[in-house]
């Protein structure tokens, strides 16, 4: 497989101190942002019960929670229109803008969702703004995964690519535990009258509090070689055509997407709402569960790309989704036959370990054989319509199953789909080809 046309740093393995010291500076400034973005929608999602009851009572709390976590989704509706728009924009102008402005969407919609009084106080247009709010973090979201990533994946040693844009990732994943943590304070803190009247706001008031530090680390980011050398940048026009000549390879992105996209908001922003009200458990545990998923994620990811580096993308992809195909559905049926904290907590990990093995391989695939033309464009392009269609609407669908077919163990067979939907656009593409018109 070939990779990217950038001009990498040499291998940090080989470089003294202060070079390695100034690489994985580098990886900690632009994944500080991604960081920022994750948290607020796991936000969201964790705190989905009391978000519904604040601004979308209906009389049913089924009913609530189905529009809270339709919102939530409604956030990636817009994640395709954003990786058309700004990512054009980033393949245009440079990596370190396109990163600035994605920032400034995303803190404008979370200041939205932490200071909307509730729909007692003004009605319908409480919900409008929150959906608003989501709807802009959705089009910032749509370039930020992929702008993130093209940027490791440029600065990136050649043989070290897979270890160095798995931290994509690896900073969602500290944005986990994170967000998980400041939620078993909050929880266990507050009374649940206090949580549901303001209680909810805080972690959202934190991730206000951080834009101004991460706007600060962010704008040190440096431009990549690879773009600065670039002789053409080209236009929105010529990014169009570039990326329909290549629609079958942004197709097989798309698709190769859906299981890491399904797996990531299922063991993360489902858990608290799955384990609390599907099964019954504490809140508290819920959450202490996908802090641990996250811990999990954040240690496997850079190895599973590292291991990437090594024996290469495919064994790692291929083995993933066999194993989420077989093992996703008998899984969650032997945690609902009698649910437990330690059940929970065993069905969770296994499934954080499926993902980070299929993500830590599939992240720096995708950038491997984009056109570096477009390469944000059309990584984020595949990426967000996975998200919008599959990935997104995963605590919704799976909340809808549920209720459908009496099942509480069906979120499995969704995951389990997803694996197969992956491993049959790996295996009938056995091989993404670098287009003609890349450089």
């Amino acid at each position: 497989m070939t990779t990217g046309t950038a001009t990498p740093m040499h291998d940090s393995v080989d470089l003294p101190g202060k070079a390695k010291r100034s690489a994985f500076k580098s990886i900690f400034i632009v994944a500080s942002g991604n960081f920022l973005e994750m948290f607020d929608f796991m936000v969201f999602g964790y705190y989905a019960t009391y978000i519904s009851k604040a601004f979308f009572p209906t009389g049913s709390e089924f009913a609530s929670l189905l529009l809270t976590l339709m919102t939530f989704g409604a956030g990636f509706l817009m994640r395709p229109v954003g990786a058309l728009v700004l990512g054009a924009y980033v393949d245009r102008h440079g990596r370190r803008k396109g990163l600035l402005l994605t920032l400034a969407l995303m803190a404008f919609g979370t200041l939205a969702i932490a200071i909307t009084p509730t729909y007692a106080q003004i009605g319908l247009a409480a919900p409008l703004i929150i959906l608003a709010g989501r709807l802009v973090q959705g089009l910032s979201a749509g370039v930020e995964v992929g702008g993130v990533s093209v940027y490791l994946n440029e600065i990136a040693p050649p043989h070290r690519k897979g270890f160095f844009t798995s931290w994509q990732s690896a900073s969602q994943q500290a944005a986990v535990v994170f967000a998980a943590v400041i939620g078993l304070i909050v929880s266990t803190s507050l009374s649940p009258e206090a949580m549901q009247a303001w209680g909810w706001r805080i972690p959202f008031i934190i991730g206000c509090v951080m834009i101004p530090f991460l706007f600060v680390i962010r704008r040190h980011v440096e431009e990549t070689d690879a773009f600065l050398n670039r002789k053409e940048h080209p236009k929105i026009g010529q990014i169009m055509r570039i990326i329909g000549a290549n629609w079958g390879i942004v197709l097989q992105g798309a698709l190769m997407a859906v299981m890491t996209t399904v797996f990531f908001y299922m063991i993360t922003a489902y858990t608290p709402t799955f384990g609390s009200k599907v099964l019954n458990l504490g809140a508290g545990e819920s959450l202490f569960v996908t802090a641990c998923v996250g811990v999990t994620n954040f240690t496997l990811l850079p190895i599973m790309g590292a291991l990437s580096d090594r024996i290469g993308r495919r064994p790692l992809l291929i083995t993933a989704t066999v194993m989420g195909l077989v093992l996703a559905y008998p899984l969650m049926s032997w945690l609902v036959a009698s649910p437990s904290f330690g059940k929970l907590l065993t069905v969770e990990l296994l499934l954080a370990t499926i993902y980070a093995t299929y993500n830590g391989a599939f992240i720096v695939y995708l950038t491997e054989v984009i056109p570096a033309h477009v390469r944000t464009v059309g990584f984020s392009l595949a990426y967000s319509m996975a998200t919008a269609i599959f990935g997104g609407f995963t605590p919704a669908i799976s909340t809808a199953l549920i209720g459908a077919t009496g099942d509480k163990a069906i979120p499995g067979a969704w995951c389990a789909g997803a694996a197969l939907i992956s491993l049959l656009a790996l295996l009938i593409g056995s091989r993404l080809r670098r287009p003609a018109e890349d450089d």
